[in-house]
């Protein structure tokens, strides 16, 4: 799901009441309104909403009452800095996602699959090693991105605080990864060369990059 969509639905303090109250039970209009304290016919047309984005789905019991519950898993990260914003959404991999060398960064250990068929205690062994790997996970890209915010300072402050630091960055990176042609460092950020080649001579001149024959190199 595109995540300004996703950020448009979540924006209403009533749609994440409902999305809250149905993580905890399916129900149905009335108790949602009831829960609310708003009226079924507003009940209904939030539901409407989450149930077109497939956020919610709707089943019907014995008594052809209508019950509401969660669809399906979803995360929806957003990051707001000086040096960016942005937002992304994304649903969990599958059981079957291998993950050995995905994560060359982070020693993961992945679990053997007994928790699918083993007694509850294993699963619960299971559950709260995940709980502690997502805490540490959560940390880490905490991290990261005090990390990833004080290069962009630095290279702020380089460039006298009139540029787009994370352009710069990713164009260094690009010269560092590739043979340092502004042609070559265009193709690899997915900018015009004639952006790239301006971005070059402006590193060039506070002296990150320095220009030979071939290209340019991070000095």
């Amino acid at each position: 799901m595109d995540s300004a969509v996703l950020l448009d639905l979540l924006g209403n303090e009533n749609r994440r009441r409902i999305l809250r109250l149905l993580a905890t039970k399916p129900c149905y209009v009335t108790e949602i309104s009831e829960y609310l304290d708003v009226s079924p016919k507003a009940v209904i047309d939030h539901l409407r909403k989450l149930e077109e984005a497939g956020l919610v789905e709707s089943t019907t019991d014995d008594q052809r009452r209508k019950y509401f519950r969660i669809a399906r898993s979803l995360r929806l990260e957003v990051s707001v800095s000086p040096y960016g914003f942005g937002a992304k959404s994304a649903y969990p991999a599958k059981n079957s996602l291998d993950m050995s060398g995905r994560c060359p960064h982070l020693s993961i250990e992945a679990p053997d699959g007994s928790g699918t068929t083993g007694d509850l205690a294993e699963l619960a062994e299971e559950f709260a090693r995940l709980q502690d790997l997502d805490r540490e996970l959560s940390l880490a890209q905490r991290w990261v991105q005090g990390r990833v915010e004080d290069a962009l300072a630095e290279i702020d402050e380089r460039l006298g605080g009139q540029a787009d630091s994370r352009f710069f960055a990713t164009v260094i990176a690009a010269v560092i990864e590739t043979d340092g042609t502004p042609a070559a460092v265009a193709d690899e950020v997915g900018a015009r060369e004639s952006t790239v080649a301006d971005a070059l001579r402006r590193l060039s001149d506070v002296g990150v990059v320095a220009r030979d024959a071939d290209g340019y190199q991070v000095r």
